[in-house]
Order: structure tokens, then sequence, then C-alpha cells
């Protein structure tokens, strides 16, 4: 029997929710799925040049779990690059280290729902805008 997996400690929500080759037709059928913890991973240690074991510190996982997860996510990207797909970020076993909100009509990130204020061109402002993540 093998022990319960741990939650994957996120800080901060990616600021886009994929990314699209351009210069080429693509299927919008075929795209990769990049986990939002396998989004950490590649932010914590490409990124912000931590290593490993200070990433998985961060993350509250052990360092062989975080290099797993990291070499899945290195795989997923090469993929989308070599084989022009697009690349969806979203899922994932994972929790955020505090709450966030992301406007569904220009998608700016919020740490805090007492910060929001009206999005530029925004005609109806109010929380039912505000998707918490």
């Amino acid at each position: 029997m093998g022990r319960n997996k741990k939650v994957r400690m996120v800080e901060l929500p990616p600021t886009m929710i994929g990314y699209s080759p351009f210069g080429i037709q693509n299927n919008k059928e075929e795209n990769v799925v990049l986990n939002i913890d396998e989004y950490e991973t590649i932010r914590l240690i490409d990124y912000l040049h931590l290593k490993q074991v200070e990433a998985a510190k961060q993350m509250k996982i052990s360092r062989p779990t975080l290099t797993r997860i990291y070499d899945k996510a290195r795989s997923k990207i090469a993929t989308a690059f070599v084989e022009g797909k697009r690349i969806l970020i979203k899922g994932g076993d994972f929790q955020y280290s505090k709450d966030w909100f992301r406007c569904k009509k220009c998608y700016r990130l919020l740490e805090d729902i007492k910060e929001h204020k009206p999005c530029k061109g925004c005609r109806h402002y109010g929380n039912d805008e505000l998707e918490k993540l």
C-alpha cells in the first residue's frame, strides 16, 4: 500500500491560461495540458533558479517527487514546442498557498478581493466578474 499523496503547494497562479504557436495551422483539439503544479516547478527551477531541494521545500513535497513533476513538465513543453501544439495550463493536484482571484474579463490576478478595482474598459463592475482560483 502506497503513501498518501502530499498536497503540492503553489505560491502564484500562472499569469496566463496557455500558449499557442504562431506561423502554423494548429488543430484546436491537439493541446498539451501542463498541470499547475508542473508549471510551478518550471517557474521555481528555471525562472527563479532555485535548486531542486529549495523548490521541493517551497512546494512541501520531497525532492524526488519534485524531480518527477519537473521532468514531466519539461517533456510536455518539448512535445508542444516540437510538434507545434498549444499549451493549456490547468488542473493538477495542488493547492494555492493563499486565496487568488482572476477577473473573467481581463484575466487580471488579484491576491485579495479587497484589491478589486474596475478593469480598464469594463462596463460592468462587481465581484461576480471574479473567479476564485
